[in-house]
């Protein structure tokens, strides 16, 4: 595997192959990451992976300073799966100038659940998935389906943009007990570890409990009851909810009577950790 750190660096390195597959990650990898790569290996394409910590999608209170960079070993992981390009730039590479140019996405999409959670949170993904798209024009851009809404909003910038890159998505990876793995993960006291597969428990939960639900307000009962029901367990939800698969919306009466697919999603603090995760139903 070959790594690269600088914008010239790496088109020298994509212009010796076509048809990339690109899985952009901030690092700090696991075994979801590396299913990304393998799904892209599958394409039947070149790999090239990035790394970068991206600034633009942090809160002013959130945890970009400390979140771990761990780049020797995230190169190792992604040769041993098989990647064939690390590009791994610092931030005057990304942004040699301020980013007062961005990506905005559509607040109907960007701005409900994780992004009324995180303002500017989507905005500062978008602009950064749009750079590494311009840098390294893949064929094909592989996501994880961990970040649901995430998935969906790059989903559309792709299409009203008209760029000419298939979006692949691959399904959760989770550990045995099932809690969805996330480089956040790491910042769970073994205790909260133990605790952790209460966020995918509670979201099953109100998926069966959801698609009984013939009403909206009766659906906002069911989501209301599920969200104290996590919360006497000692955690701080910040949502569990049933939307449409395809927009992410609140489900309409006709929705409910023609049980329209759906996705239970959810976010929620573990002490200072913040995890999310959904399910298709």
């Amino acid at each position: 595997m070959q790594t690269v750190h600088t914008l010239s660096d790496l088109r020298a390195a994509l212009r010796l192959r076509s048809g990339w597959a690109l899985v952009p990650t901030m690092g700090n990898l696991h075994a979801g990451h590396l299913g990304l790569v393998a799904r892209a290996r599958e394409l039947g394409a070149p790999v090239v992976a990035s790394i970068f910590v991206n600034r633009l999608q942090f809160g002013p209170n959130e945890d970009f300073d400390r979140y771990p960079r761990t780049l020797q070993r995230d190169a190792e992981m992604l040769a041993g799966a098989g990647c064939d390009l690390l590009f791994a730039p610092d931030e005057a590479q990304m942004y040699p100038q301020p980013q007062t140019f961005r990506v905005l996405p559509d607040p109907a999409l960007a701005g409900i659940l994780d992004g009324a959670a995180r303002p500017g949170h989507f905005e500062g993904v978008t602009t950064v998935v749009m750079k590494l798209f311009h840098m390294v024009q893949p064929a094909h851009a592989v996501f994880g389906k961990k970040d649901y809404q995430q998935l969906l909003i790059i989903r559309r910038m792709v299409e009203q943009f008209a760029l000419d890159i298939d979006i692949v998505a691959v399904e959760t990876v989770r550990a045995e007990d099932g809690l969805a793995l996330s480089s956040r993960n790491g910042y769970l006291t073994p205790a909260q570890r133990q605790q952790a597969p209460q966020l995918h428990a509670a979201l099953r939960a109100l998926a069966q409990a959801a698609r009984r639900a013939t009403t909206p307000p009766e659906l906002a009962a069911v989501e209301r009851d599920a969200l104290l029901a996590l919360q006497r367990q000692g955690w701080a939800p910040d949502y569990l909810s049933l939307r449409r698969r395809s927009d992410l919306q609140p489900l309409s009466a006709d929705d409910l009577l023609h049980a329209t697919p759906g996705v239970v999603l959810g976010a929620a603090r573990l002490g200072q950790t913040r995890l999310i995760d959904n399910l298709e139903c």
